[in-house]
């Protein structure tokens, strides 16, 4: 057993697939708002103005074509692994490049030299932020998983309960 398969994170990978794929399917339908969401063991909530409705319908349809082996519906664009992989690597390359001993201000001369790698180092790593999804932070196979409710919280806020 790896630790990413230990119960809470299991279940937390999961319900990432599952949120993913739940936004893939629904933002067509409301292509002008920004969506967003959170993932936990014990499912996921969405942030954005949607219709309870048609969230459900989005999660009921993400969950059976997850199911029938859609897992590409697990990695999203707009993940949050992405932008902290990118921004993890390019600003420790920045950070090493600036540490070491001697004042700030004799380190600024490496500026010029650093910032252009730190934004290759950012743009070769895109492809990384994909695969650390599918390999690490969701899990498309849903095992036994199964939609407990969708419940409006407030305005903009509804909450996922998988179990």
């Amino acid at each position: 057993m790896s630790l990413l398969d230990l119960p809470f994170l299991l279940e937390t990978r999961r319900n990432h697939a599952l949120e993913h794929a739940t936004l893939k399917i629904l933002s067509p339908k409301y292509p002008a708002r920004p969506l967003g969401g959170h993932s936990n063991p014990t499912g996921f909530m969405i942030f954005g103005d949607v219709h309870t409705d048609d969230l459900c319908a989005a999660v009921d349809e993400a969950f059976d074509r997850l199911r029938t082996g859609e897992n590409d519906l697990a990695i999203h664009p707009g993940c949050g692994t992405n932008y902290a992989t990118s921004g993890l690597l390019a600003g420790s390359l920045a950070w090493f490049g600036l540490s070491g001993k001697g004042a700030w201000y004799k380190k600024l001369w490496r500026i010029p030299f650093i910032l252009p790698l730190a934004v290759l180092v950012w743009g070769l790593s895109k492809p990384l932020g994909p695969k650390l999804q599918a390999k690490v932070t969701t899990e498309a196979n849903l095992g036994e998983m199964e939609i407990v409710s969708v419940q409006k919280i407030r305005p903009s806020l509804h909450r996922v309960i998988t179990r």
